[in-house]
């Protein structure tokens, strides 16, 4: 099995809402804000090649939407979803499977494209698009505090051509194994029922954090998003996620990380959890 960073562009959020009770003293040390308190992101997809599949993890924001929506979130950088892929000689084509850890716009924007008649199709037009029944159906009808990061035009379509399906999910925080050795784990803190991914490479683990824990700033246990709909929930699977990670000295791979691809962890003299090395996943693997 093989994994590839997929770096897909690089957009702005507000600071506050991504460091949430944090004061802006202690997180502008991370990721200094410009001047309307705005700090730089990145949006790393994976693609996981095994001897049969070519697994797209996520698919970033997409170039479809208007200017005025562009306008909040400032997308830019010379990485596309679709050139890093071309980087490494894969066509949309090729792509067997698109999994989507949830379907917020920075998540699942680019899974549809328009066409040369202006009609919403899959950008990957042989692939099976995998999300599952409660994150849909939360997507489909959004409470108001999420409801701005739901875009239907996002991921309706994956339903109208009939591409989508749903992977059955356990009720817990447990890690279940879904296709090729790859494992899941769910959590429900940030938005009801998203994926992580856990991903068997040469006898090591590489962890996809999606947005449990989007960057390697968000290690300290009181950074939480403000964009999480369960913030104490998200405190308990962040400390599921930091002891198996440290059991099984595991890789973590951040989502929007705009230094550091990956790292691993380890508990310090003061018994916290802070990052221990820095690392990329060809390190991790050949190290």
């Amino acid at each position: 099995m093989k994994i590839h960073i997929i770096n897909s562009g690089l957009f702005k959020l507000d600071g506050g809402a991504m460091f949430g009770i944090v004061p802006k003293v202690m997180w502008q040390k991370l990721n200094p804000p410009d001047e309307n308190n705005l700090c730089t992101w990145t949006m790393r997809c994976l693609l996981i090649e095994t001897d049969t599949r070519k697994i797209l993890v996520d698919t970033a924001m997409g170039n479809k939407q208007d200017e005025k929506f562009r306008s909040h979130f400032h997308p830019h950088g010379n990485d596309t979803l679709l050139s890093s892929l071309a980087n490494i000689n894969t066509k949309p084509e090729d792509i067997t499977d698109v999994f989507l850890t949830h379907l917020h716009f920075d998540h699942v924007g680019g899974a549809v494209r328009y066409n040369e008649k202006m009609e919403l199709v899959p950008t990957f037009p042989n692939a099976t698009y995998w999300s599952n029944q409660k994150q849909w159906d939360w997507a489909m009808q959004p409470n108001p505090k999420e409801k701005a990061s739901f875009l239907k035009e996002n991921f309706v379509p994956l339903l109208d051509h009939q591409v989508i399906k749903f992977i059955e999910t356990p009720e817990d925080t447990s890690i279940f194994e879904w296709i090729d050795g790859i494992k899941i784990q769910m959590a429900n803190g940030h938005t009801e029922a998203m994926m992580l991914l856990h991903i068997p490479v040469n006898g090591k683990e590489v962890i996809y954090c999606a947005d449990l824990m989007p960057s390697s700033f968000h290690i300290g246990m009181p950074y939480v998003m403000s964009y999480d709909i369960r913030p104490l929930v998200t405190l308990q699977e962040k400390k599921f996620l930091f002891d198996h990670a440290i059991k099984n000295d595991a890789l973590l791979v951040f989502e929007h990380d705009p230094a550091n691809v990956g790292g691993k962890l380890k508990i310090n003299d003061r018994g916290r959890v802070v990052l221990n090395e820095v690392m990329t996943i060809d390190e991790f693997i050949s190290g």
